[in-house]
């Protein structure tokens, strides 16, 4: 295969911010009577957008949850990022190099998902090419967004790059091919297995390895 595309997902492939995410995630919906930890979070919320999560969430409580507090949860995130976030080691050398065309495709909001690629010295590298999953009816585990980036990019041959099983899928359900990456902090001893187990092509954990494995699809 020769991709007219490489699709990057953003949070835990391109920025090390699931960890930071999760971990505020956690500390806040403990805070208010959801027992949690930051290890369940990610294993359930990764690549799912806010929404949704929330949602799913509620259902479980029972309840709404309290005014104001996704915007406090985005708030800390948001300091977080200022204060510790970094990019995942070896993407800005790796981009320099592709062959192929490239961008961003998460379900982040587009304010946060650009201030991660803007502290971690990574959004001249995509801008304008970077799609929120605000513009799309459904996020992951859908296909919307990868089909919205790829009509965007005018591209038919699309790999995608992602971490979390809900990107994973998404890209499946696109009919495209996937590669699952679990070099971010937020990945356990067992997420390559649950990559592959989504319908990752490959698995890979040192970014620099990228090029070679998209020449073997």
């Amino acid at each position: 295969m020769n991709p007219d595309l490489v699709i990057f997902d953003c949070d835990g492939v391109l920025i090390d911010s699931e960890a930071i995410a999760c971990a505020v995630e956690a500390e806040e919906l403990n805070r208010i009577g959801f027992a949690t930890t930051k290890e369940e979070i990610a294993r359930r919320f990764c690549g799912v957008p806010a929404p949704d999560m929330y949602a799913a969430i509620e259902a479980e409580l029972g309840r709404a949850l309290p005014d104001g507090f996704t915007d406090r949860v985005e708030d800390r995130i948001v300091a977080r990022f200022r204060s510790d976030l970094h990019a995942i080691p070896g993407v800005a050398q790796t981009i320099e190099s592709l062959p192929w065309r490239f961008c961003v495709a998460s379900s982040s909001a587009p304010v946060k998902l650009c201030l991660g690629l803007i502290e971690a010295g990574l959004y001249d590298y995509f801008y304008p090419h970077v799609y929120s999953a605000v513009l799309v009816d459904r996020g992951k585990p859908a296909p919307d967004l990868f089909l919205h980036a790829a009509e965007a990019m005018q591209a038919d041959n699309c790999v995608v790059v992602e971490d979390s099983l809900a990107g994973a899928r998404a890209a499946r359900a696109a009919d495209m091919p996937v590669l699952g990456f679990f070099g971010g902090s937020h990945c356990g001893p067992d997420h390559a297995a649950m990559l592959e187990e989504a319908g990752a092509y490959a698995v890979f954990d040192r970014f620099e390895d990228l090029p070679e494995i998209v020449r073997r699809l």
